[in-house]
């Protein structure tokens, strides 16, 4: 079968022919019906290099994947030859305090897991390829009626990632209430969709790039703002009384979006990062409003992405997806690093 692998760290992915895989006892093979392409994976092909996570290429790359179950290990119960179903791409050592209640990201356990820290397309082979192998049944979640795999694909990053993120602050998030979102890509659009879908919270986006603003906009987002000098002002007289943002949810991650997220945000309020542009933020006593929480999180719980899925299939969360064939799979992540792709690539082989 062809599939797209990152040969080594800082090269470009190549398309090749690999042996397709088969299920062993408590495994299975997903016949890929659509796979995202995320701009973490230009992180692996251009910046990572040994030692930078604990795994290593060559791998197939796509850690964001849906389709349809192909093959089944002994063992296997509750699923078919057929369904349709996502999987969930974190895969820990299934038996730690966290693992057990489905937050693989957070595996306690790395040693193990079939790969430290990772999972298919992040250590392991992933779905950019006509199947992949999922390693336990346990991270096969099936598709609720009306949602396609091409639809689910980005549903389980792109989706669940932002979902989590706001989930951890729904307390935080009633009427009255303001959430930013910094960054309209791949992931900020869906999370300007799940705030209004989940909260009560007045929306504002921010961005650079007039054509991210429409997208926002078009996902529902109450006030859209180009980033600049003055944003963190505009935010707070956008908000009664001039107090901030209650959530600020930062999906770039760069020095000046962190200093923005902080210099919004209302007092008691949540600072989340999202993106992994590698910024820092100092922090100190009087460097941020009072009792603001600064946290990072990584992708999602398996609860969560059926609760995603859920969204999906009932049309309140729909990422907006721009398609491509696996012969040009190379193609969509040049296209994704030059920003000229709108929304989520999602490769259908």
């Amino acid at each position: 079968m062809r599939a797209l692998r990152l040969p080594g760290w800082k090269s470009e992915p190549e398309l090749v022919e690999v042996a397709e895989p088969t299920a062993g006892p408590g495994q299975v093979v997903v016949r890929i019906g659509g796979a995202g392409a995320c701009h973490s994976d230009l992180h692996l092909m251009h910046d990572f290099e040994a030692g930078a996570v604990p795994w290593n290429p060559p791998f197939t790359l796509g850690h964001e994947n849906a389709g349809w179950v192909h093959d089944l290990g002994a063992g296997v119960t509750g699923l078919e030859v057929g369904q349709p179903v996502a999987v969930y791409g974190a895969w820990g050592c299934g038996t730690c305090d966290r693992c057990r209640v489905g937050v693989d990201p957070y595996c306690e356990n790395p040693a193990a897991a079939p790969v430290p820290g990772g999972g298919g397309g992040l250590g392991l082979d992933g779905g950019m390829a006509e199947y992949e192998l999922v390693p336990d049944a346990r991270h096969i979640v099936p598709l609720p009626e009306g949602l396609d795999p091409v639809q689910a694909a980005p549903l389980t990053d792109a989706g669940l990632t932002p979902y989590h993120a706001i989930r951890r602050s729904w307390h935080k998030l009633a009427p009255g209430s303001t959430a930013v979102v910094i960054g309209v890509g791949g992931l900020g659009h869906v999370g300007v969709q799940i705030l209004k879908a989940t909260t009560a919270a007045r929306v504002i986006a921010v961005d650079t790039r007039p054509e991210a603003l429409k997208l926002a906009e078009e996902c529902g987002a109450d006030l859209t703002l180009r980033s600049g000098e003055g944003t963190a002002q505009e935010i707070r007289a956008a908000t009664p009384g001039g107090r901030g943002a209650d959530v600020v949810l930062d999906f770039v991650g760069a020095d000046a979006t962190l200093r923005l997220g902080a210099a919004a945000a209302r007092t008691l309020g949540d600072l989340t990062i999202v993106g992994i542009a590698g910024g820092t933020l100092p922090v100190s006593f009087f460097s941020v409003p009072y009792e603001v929480s600064i946290q990072t999180t990584y992708w999602g719980s398996r609860p969560e992405l059926i609760e995603v899925l859920d969204l999906g299939a009932r049309g309140l969360v729909r990422p907006k997806t721009t398609t491509f064939p696996l012969d040009r799979a190379v193609d969509a992540y040049r296209r994704l690093q030059d920003g000229s792709v709108e929304g989520r690539a999602v490769i259908v082989p």
